[in-house]
């Protein structure tokens, strides 16, 4: 209940004289017992820091997606990191560059294989804050990414575990572990407020 306590100074003068210092009520007083705390497995404290980590990468692209919506596209953004770094990140871009195929993923994706002077992205992890279509799905499955973690479902076009599963589909050379609701109302809510602006 008490912790030992005294002046530095007496501590000092007692120390110098050759005798140890101790406090009379840490003299007599019995200790109090020690806080057990539960012990928390490796694989949850795990799961737990890579949790952390997934949501402080799906809030830049939760950043990507609102400066998209700023710009008039569907607000959609990804990032893609590599040796927990960030090395890509773009927000869909259909209307400025007139192009179909301009989805955050896909754009993200090019950044990053520049980045790495390579087409192969093994070891990257995408975070996208919606479920990727099957055109992303399938860049996502051909560029090798490691891990897809997103945010929101997509039930019009989702190609990673809501309409079909793509990056997951065991018939191809290549299967991509998905982490799938992180920041999942934040994600959604900016597709909503977006789309009832314009209604």
């Amino acid at each position: 209940m008490y912790a030992p306590v005294a002046q530095l100074d007496r501590a000092l003068d007692y120390e110098s004289k050759g005798h140890r210092f101790e406090s009379c009520r840490a003299h007599h007083l019995p200790e109090s017992p020690r806080l057990r705390l539960p012990s928390i497995s490796p694989c949850f404290r795990d799961n737990l820091v890579l949790m952390t980590d997934h949501e402080h990468y799906m809030r830049i692209a939760l950043n990507e997606a609102r400066m998209a919506a700023e710009s008039g596209e569907v607000p959609v953004g990804a990032v893609i990191v590599y040796g927990g770094e960030v090395i890509a990140a773009a927000g869909n871009e259909r209307e400025e560059k007139k192009d179909p195929t301009a989805h955050a993923e896909m754009i993200a994706i090019r950044k990053a294989a520049g980045k790495l002077g390579s087409w192969r992205l093994s070891g990257c992890t995408i975070y996208v804050t919606i479920e990727p279509c099957p055109m992303c799905a399938g860049a996502i499955y051909q560029s090798r990414i490691d891990r897809l973690v997103y945010g929101a479902p997509d039930e019009k076009a989702g190609a990673a575990g809501t309409l079909m599963d793509i990056v997951r589909d065991d018939r191809l050379n290549h299967q991509v572990v998905v982490d799938a609701g992180v920041l999942a109302d934040e994600s959604a809510t900016i597709l909503k407020e977006f789309f009832s602006l314009r209604r």
